[in-house]
């Protein structure tokens, strides 16, 4: 997704400032300004280097600050209200006005918020945003599959509140804490001997319940959400690559003329194999 075009008369300056906000080299120098500004602020959260150096690493910070500012700034200079109509200009806005929330003691959570400025990496460079578009296309896909994740989570932990939460009140005493559990099991994390065995020395049978749980939520359900996330993605990167849709384009046409090239050859043979059957009838 690009910028739109200014929907001003393009002046001399105006042009001059879109090609510099619109060039590789400002976008390089950008996406070097958000991983350097990400670097500055995990050190911050280091008491031992802010005594050392923290007066720089805040100079630093308000640097880059700045910058971010004069590039939304430009970017408004020259769209004006067109800026609002990509996502992206939304987003890297509304990331820096977070950074630009006054220190007092309600916004005390927002200047903790100033990491975010190193998701705008995501809008800076093109395969993350590729990444990020595909998954945005993916929710409404992902919908029905979660859909039935919840239906699975909502029938096993009653069932499994019903079979084991008088034993195992900690586990699944409750259906809240049972689906905590199956939330624990369906990513394997300590699922046997944290949760399954011990319930097993009272329940011998109890594996019954919990393997084919994992069998239909771990690698059946969740690997749904995998293929509508490559799906989404081989579409994003269609539609992004004009090339590859010509090649589609062209692929298809290629089929659809082998596909006619085999009618009239099969149109072809069908008069030959009727006189091949005639002439053995008279031979005959």
């Amino acid at each position: 997704m690009t910028d739109a075009s200014p929907t001003h008369s393009a002046s001399p300056a105006h042009s001059f400032v879109q090609r510099v906000i619109e060039s590789e080299i400002t976008r390089r120098i950008i996406i070097g300004v958000i991983i350097m500004n990400a670097v500055v602020l995990g050190l911050e959260t280091s008491p031992t280097i802010m005594q050392s150096v923290g007066g720089l690493l805040r100079w630093l910070d308000t640097i880059a600050l700045s910058i971010f500012v004069v590039e939304i700034g430009l970017k408004f200079f020259v769209y004006r209200l067109s800026f609002f109509r990509n996502p992206w200009n939304i987003f890297d806005f509304v990331i820096v006005a977070v950074s630009l929330a006054p220190v007092a003691e309600g916004f005390s959570v927002l200047r903790a918020l100033r990491v975010l400025r190193a998701f705008r990496l995501i809008s800076a460079v093109p395969s993350m945003k590729l990444v990020m578009q595909a998954l945005l296309q993916a929710i409404p896909g992902m919908a029905s599959v979660v859909a039935l994740l919840l239906l699975v989570f909502y029938v096993t932990s009653v069932m499994a509140t019903k079979l084991f939460g008088a034993d195992f009140d900690a586990w699944f005493g409750t259906v809240g804490r049972s689906a905590y559990s199956l939330f624990q099991i369906m990513t394997l994390e300590s699922w046997s001997m944290g949760i399954v065995r011990p319930v097993m020395e009272l329940h011998p049978w109890a594996w019954a319940f919990f393997v084919p749980f994992i069998l239909v939520v771990t690698f059946a359900v969740l690997n749904l959400f995998i293929a509508i996330i490559v799906n989404s993605m081989h579409d994003a990167a269609s539609e992004n690559d004009p090339h590859a849709a010509a090649q589609e384009d062209a692929l298809r046409a290629l089929t659809a003329e082998i596909a006619n090239l085999r009618a009239e050859v099969a149109e072809i043979r069908a008069p030959a194999a009727e006189r091949a059957g005639t002439v053995s009838a008279r031979g005959g």
